[in-house]
């Protein structure tokens, strides 16, 4: 421990995976923040730290599980029709893993998620007055983190495990993720729960995360500074329309 306390390779390996923990944490804060932006403030504050507690422990316990972890990669079966779509950095690829399955079913996961929350907002208005909009029970929300925050530790971990192979450092940088998660996730909420706009920006935001999954389980990889670069475009445009948005009702 000490030696590593004296490495500059392991500072390092430290601060990038912090940035790259983080940067991988904004997928868990979006989802997190539009599930619990459901509850009454009261629930809504227990259940964010459960969840962020889930996604530290998640995380830690796939760190000491790093073989497992790894042979999620090994392929279960081929597809029959996938040869023929072979031929590139970035082609279809037909071997398949759990950690595939896993990918794939968690983009299912965020694509179904998304959609039934943007066609209740839709549809709000007009029931509105003749139905109140169903609330989500304490469980069901913690049973939906749960379930992405094995998803989104499983991502994250592998891509860890590839930058450094050592546990402490790992585990340092998770520790780091897991405490800007924890401060931001609550403006993050509030300014969401806030914005009617801004919420229909994450739910199009769950739906481009959960397509880059299902395109990863298939072999096409979406480099994610390009998914990430287009989020902070939009999320900056969104703030410039708050801004305007809140100008007018003060001049009126």
């Amino acid at each position: 421990m000490l030696e590593l306390l004296s490495s500059p390779e392991a500072w390092a390996a430290f601060v990038t995976l912090s940035v790259m923990e983080i940067v991988l944490g904004i997928d868990n804060i979006i989802f997190m923040s539009i599930v619990i932006g459901r509850l009454p403030p009261k629930d809504a504050a227990r259940a964010l730290r459960i969840g962020l507690i889930l996604a530290f422990v998640f995380r830690i316990l796939m760190l000491f599980g790093i073989t497992w972890i790894i042979g999620l990669q090994a392929t279960l079966f081929t597809l029959p029709f996938g040869e023929a779509a072979v031929g590139g950095e970035h082609s279809f690829d037909p071997a398949i893993s759990w950690r595939d399955i896993i990918l794939i079913g968690g983009g299912l996961f965020l694509i179904v998620k998304a959609t039934r929350e943007i066609h209740q907002e839709i549809e709000h208005e007009e029931h509105v007055l003749t139905k109140p909009a169903a609330v989500p029970s304490f469980f069901q929300v913690i049973a939906q983190i749960t379930l992405i925050n094995i998803i989104f530790s499983i991502d994250s971990i592998l891509t860890a495990i590839g930058m450094s192979n050592d546990i402490p450092v790992m585990i340092a940088a998770v520790l780091v993720s897991i405490v800007v998660m924890w401060v931001a996730s609550g403006p993050v909420t509030a300014f969401i729960k806030r914005n009617p706009t801004t919420l229909m920006l994450a739910l199009a935001f769950l739906l481009m995360i959960g397509a880059a999954l299902i395109a990863d389980g298939l072999g096409f990889h979406i480099p994610r500074g390009y998914i990430y670069f287009s989020m902070a475009f939009a999320a900056m445009v969104e703030v410039f329309n708050v801004l305007a948005r809140r100008g007018k009702q003060k001049a009126s």
